[in-house]
Formats: structure tokens, C-alpha cells, sequence
């Protein structure tokens, strides 16, 4: 807590999440953002309408957690395709 002091832990479905104080965000999602934003994280805490801060605490705590923050991206899109594919085959189904 001391190296990453806007950030704290919670515990849910997902198991322990690393989550920036104040925001209800996880420190993936806000990675996810910068990332969709070519590593721009003023346009990403723009898009967040988070502060500049928080964005940036974000980004200190991926540099320091890599693996941890990447495979909670790679989860997410995972279960993300899961159901994009059930969506599919469910319209599919229907439309026989």
C-alpha cells in the first residue's frame, strides 16, 4: 500500500482485484482504456472522466504488476468471447 497508495483490494467472484480508491474501477479496466488508447493516459482518464491521477496510479501499479493485470485482461476477454458466441448461437437457434 505504500508503493500504490490509491490502490486497494476486493475480493468477488473474480477473486482479489487491485481497484483504484474512489472510482469502482479495477486497475485492469482503466489499463484496457489506456491501451485502446495507444498508452495515451490523459485521453484515457478524458474517456474515464476520472482524474489524470488516477489514471497514472493505474498505469504505476500494471508496471509493477504485469502478469497479474494481463491475466485479468486475458480472463475478461475470454469470457467476453463466451458470450459473444452463446449471443450467436442463441440468434442462430432461433432464426431455424
Amino acid at each position: 500500500m505504500d508503493e500504490h497508495p490509491l490502490v486497494r483490494f476486493a475480493d468477488g467472484p473474480a477473486g482479489r482485484r487491485a481497484r483504484l480508491i474512489g472510482t469502482g474501477k479495477d486497475v485492469w479496466e482503466v489499463i484496457v482504456v489506456v491501451k485502446d488508447n495507444r498508452g495515451d493516459a490523459d485521453e484515457a482518464a478524458r474517456y474515464l472522466e476520472m482524474p489524470l491521477g488516477l489514471v497514472q496510479a493505474a498505469v504505476d501499479y500494471y508496471g509493477a504488476f504485469t502478469p497479474e493485470i494481463d491475466q485479468m485482461i486475458d480472463a475478461n476477454r475470454q469470457e467476453t468471447d463466451r458470450a459473444h458466441a452463446a449471443y450467436l448461437a442463441g440468434r442462430a437457434a432461433v432464426r431455424r
